[in-house]
């Protein structure tokens, strides 16, 4: 991982430096921070890990308009394009611009992504009442480090397909000093579907790593939760295979940090409501079904200087909960924010919200998180006309549910017994070397086999520290590393996420 580390710096880091334009370097703020003007740009590969996603391999950009450098570290003008893609088929392509001078007194942001993912998580509803078993996606070679191969599914158990296209305008304009308010406007596309086995292994129906006598494991007949979610009813047919919803989005904002990328004091909050349509193919048969909805976010950030802008105590607290209609489930795993800065916003779990949780664990109608960082600046230094820092952040970041879903249990059980009657009997033993899994694989049940409602208000919890190499207080990558205090939200130790910017 050091060398993994060194090398990504090198790229990141040196090449901005020869690709910058040269620009006229005039006096130093109050901090001691020489004052950029002009044009900063370069052409950059866009390379990453996220425990979740795998490495990462592209190219981005990311421009920046100083001016004559009086509003610095402020840019006038950032527009940022990016096309990427993961190790585990997950691929990005956006571009973002970012101004608050382009409509005087008025902070514009427009961003067009799309996101295709050939598997995308998925681990049921309700958080801790849907049981996480890593036997039944992970295989592993040595057989006396599994706790049963005899559970092996499929390594897609627990993923569908998810192709997502987002395109949004934001504008946030003053009321009163660090009091702002913020409108939008977008739409937010969603192509569901099951994975195709046979494309993620190439001309192989199943999987290379699967030794050939127990290939059959690999099937692709073997459903995962997804599908086996449809079956049940718990994924209604009008939103199993997505949809594309327009959204109108307004709130308040009070801010009074000193800069945001990397803020060293004040407090960010904002409040907002998102109301949510559905139109095209789905229009007639969502809004019968009571897919239109409306949300409710809020989120309060707070910077505290402990020492100088050395050394900074951050937390973030927020929640999302419906509050009229019904959200599909897969809108479910998007946090809304005013403005679009990073391409991924997934519900709870993953690199942008519990780092050290899986990607989408926590899915339910309503949910609050909390983040919480002491970031210190271990050294600063300047190499040509650039200005760097290193620094350590310790942190912890924690989840709950605060609107679970509402399962029909008696509908569940019959219809789980109905699957694997029919399973039973249409399929010759021999040809099924999968046994069917009991209820308590898929669900929290107590000891007389009724759903356990007390874990669904469990906290989720993670641990752990990230590295910072900062440029010119806009351009961070972050190394993060952190791990879940239960395994049922992830049964790795070794979670490590590599990315541009702070979490917050």
């Amino acid at each position: 991982m050091k060398r993994l580390f060194v090398f990504i710096i090198s790229i990141l880091f040196v090449l901005p430096i020869f690709a910058a334009k040269k620009e006229k370097v005039q006096q130093v703020d109050s901090l001691g921070r020489k004052i950029k003007t002009g044009w900063n740009f370069g052409v950059l590969p866009s390379v990453a890990f996220d425990a979740d996603l795998g490495f990462q391999g592209g190219a981005l950009t990311n421009i920046y308009y100083y001016g004559d450098g009086s509003q610095y570290p402020e840019y006038i003008h950032s527009l940022y394009a990016e096309a990427a893609y993961t190790t585990k088929n997950y691929g990005i392509f956006r571009v973002n611009y970012d101004s608050k001078y382009l409509i005087p007194n008025h902070r514009l942001t427009l961003d067009a992504t799309y996101q295709p993912d050939a598997m995308c998580d998925f681990y049921g509803f309700n958080g801790y009442q849907s049981i996480y078993n890593q036997d039944f996606h992970k295989w592993k070679k040595d057989p006396e480090k599994m706790g049963d191969p005899a559970l092996y599914q499929s390594r897609a158990f627990y993923k569908y397909k998810r192709d997502l296209f987002r395109f949004a305008a934001d504008i946030e304009g003053t009321i009163w000093k660090n009091i702002k308010w913020n409108a939008g406007v977008g739409v937010l596309g969603y192509m569901i579907d099951e994975c195709d086995i046979n494309m993620l292994n190439g001309k192989n129906e199943f999987d290379p790593n699967i030794p050939m006598a127990d290939q059959k494991a690999m099937n692709d007949k073997v459903e995962g939760l997804y599908e086996k979610y449809v079956k049940w009813g718990l994924i209604d047919q009008a939103e199993s295979k997505g949809g594309w919803h327009p959204y109108l989005r307004a709130g308040l904002t009070y801010d009074s940090r000193d800069q945001r990328t990397c803020p060293t004091k004040g407090i960010y909050a904002d409040a907002f409501f998102t109301y949510t349509a559905a139109f095209n193919s789905q229009k007639a048969q969502q809004a019968t079904a009571g897919y239109n909805h409306l949300q409710f976010n809020f989120n309060f950030r707070h910077y505290v200087p402990v020492y100088r802008d050395r050394v900074t105590f951050a937390y973030r607290i927020g929640t999302q909960n419906n509050i009229a209609g019904k959200s599909p489930f897969y809108m479910n795993t998007y946090l809304n924010t005013l403005f679009i800065q990073r391409v991924m916003y997934e519900g709870l779990g993953g690199a942008n919200s519990l780092r050290g949780i899986m990607r989408n664990r926590i899915l339910a109608n309503g949910f609050a998180y909390a983040n919480v960082e002491l970031r210190c600046k271990v050294a600063k230094f300047d190499i040509g006309r650039q200005h760097f820092y290193i620094g350590l952040a310790p942190f912890f970041d924690l989840g709950v549910i605060t609107q679970p879903y509402e399962l029909d249990e008696e509908g569940i059980k019959a219809a789980y017994a109905k699957d694997v009657l029919e399973a039973t009997l249409s399929t010759p033993s021999e040809d099924r070397p999968v046994p069917p899994l009991s209820l308590g694989d898929y669900f929290a049940l107590d000891e007389n086999d009724n759903f356990d409602h007390s874990r669904v208000y469990m906290p989720h919890m993670a641990a752990g520290v990230g590295l910072k190499a900062a440029m010119n207080e806009n351009f961070v990558l972050s190394v993060d590393w952190a791990m879940a205090l239960d395994k049922q939200d992830n049964a790795k130790w070794a979670n490590f996420y590599i990315k541009m910017g702070y979490l917050f």
